[in-house]
């Protein structure tokens, strides 16, 4: 999902912006692009195509949130590797803020006004705060929980470069027992983050390993996912058991959670890498690549602030499915066209790019060479 300097945005980033664009590894573009849809997808089922509760057992949710965040971070960790190695604490830190925290704090604000404007109510102002603080957290929980677990392996690396320092830190947080605010969502996709970084550092020996094993390993993997798809439910979401393990119930939800999601986000990524070998030409995957894989912090801000506006809109009770289904197929394409008629607009203003989309203005060059390579 992320790189070492354009998180959301694009990969390992050389020196130059002619390397940049020689060097972007374009597959891993298509994964994000589609990871990001099906966020998009995951949300429009939950808001739009259902009102209630009932989108904790649509099978279309289940196999969506088995793998999409999960994933996502792992592909985080392994694009995050190069500046996690090379830069200073100090250095990483703030870049990292800079392109993860500015723009999600840009787009809060925005989310905040435009409540206010639009719908204002009279709170007291102890609640208006913590409303204030809740929006902030949970809107854009997955960037918190990218940016604490940057932190957390650059501060591994510090300690020590041995992957079972790694290992261990991504052990102890996931069994630690915090369940305030996003700490159990940061405590979930911790482990997927640092998998992601360790990968990257001995990609060579795992390719080697698997060359020979794969197709048992893709089969082994599949019953898994089948066999946790299966199993899976209400409280196998870490947003309802919260990653604690109190009794023989919950350790199995919470086992089934991590091993289910780890399973299918295997499964996810082979078949996502394998649509990008065969359909690289077509125009619809060079679109998912470039345009979508390349822009997912943008589109990720922009849908969460959608999508927590309408928290406080009151529609839809009286349509039917298919109403619902037209609606939800508009609202999305609408996301997606807002994003990139943003990132249109501000990418190339000194200041405003880095605010609102969380990276620097580009040249033209470097902007569309990558859909050349």
């Amino acid at each position: 999902m992320f790189d070492t300097s354009l998180p959301l945005t694009g990969t390992i980033v050389p020196s130059s912006r002619t390397a940049e664009a020689n060097d972007r590894d374009l597959s891993l573009d298509f994964a994000k692009g589609a990871l990001i849809v099906l966020v998009i997808v995951g949300h429009l089922i939950q808001y739009v195509i259902y009102r209630d509760d009932g989108f904790w057992y649509s099978p279309y949710y289940k196999s969506i949130y088995m793998f999409h965040m999960p994933l996502f971070m792992a592909i985080s960790g392994y694009l995050s590797s190069r500046s996690l190695l090379q830069k200073s604490f100090t250095q990483a830190a703030s870049d990292r803020a800079k392109q993860l925290l500015l723009p999600m704090l840009f787009w809060w604000t925005f989310m905040e006004t435009a409540k206010l404007a639009a719908l204002w109510r009279a709170t007291s102002q102890t609640s208006g705060l913590l409303e204030f603080v809740e929006d902030l957290a949970g809107t854009y929980w997955f960037i918190w929980a990218t940016f604490v677990s940057y932190l957390l392996i650059k501060i591994s690396t510090r300690l020590n470069h041995g992957s079972w320092v790694i290992s261990g830190s991504a052990i102890l947080v996931a069994l630690a027992p915090l369940t305030f605010s996003i700490s159990p969502l940061i405590r979930f996709t911790y482990p997927f983050f640092c998998f992601g970084f360790l990968l990257a550092q001995s990609r060579e020996r795992w390719t080697s390993t698997l060359r020979h094993h794969k197709p048992l390993l893709i089969l082994f993997l599949s019953i898994v996912t089948c066999v946790s798809f299966l199993t899976w439910s209400k409280d196998t979401y870490v947003y309802n058991n919260l990653g604690v393990i109190h009794n023989f119930q919950s350790a199995k939800d919470v086992l089934l959670m991590f091993v289910g999601s780890a399973a299918a986000s295997a499964i996810a990524i082979e078949l996502l890498l394998q649509c990008w070998s065969f359909g690289h030409s077509n125009r619809m995957s060079r679109f998912i690549a470039v345009e979508l894989g390349q822009t997912t912090l943008l589109l990720y801000l922009v849908q969460g602030t959608v999508f927590r506006l309408m928290d406080y809109i009151q529609f839809g009770e009286l349509w039917d499915l298919t109403t619902r289904l037209i609606i939800a197929g508009m609202l999305g394409a609408a996301i997606i066209a807002t994003a990139l008629t943003i990132r249109s607009i501000v990418r190339g203003v000194p200041y405003l790019s880095q605010l609102v989309l969380g990276m620097p203005p580009r040249s033209g060059l470097s902007q569309a060479k990558p859909a050349m390579n």
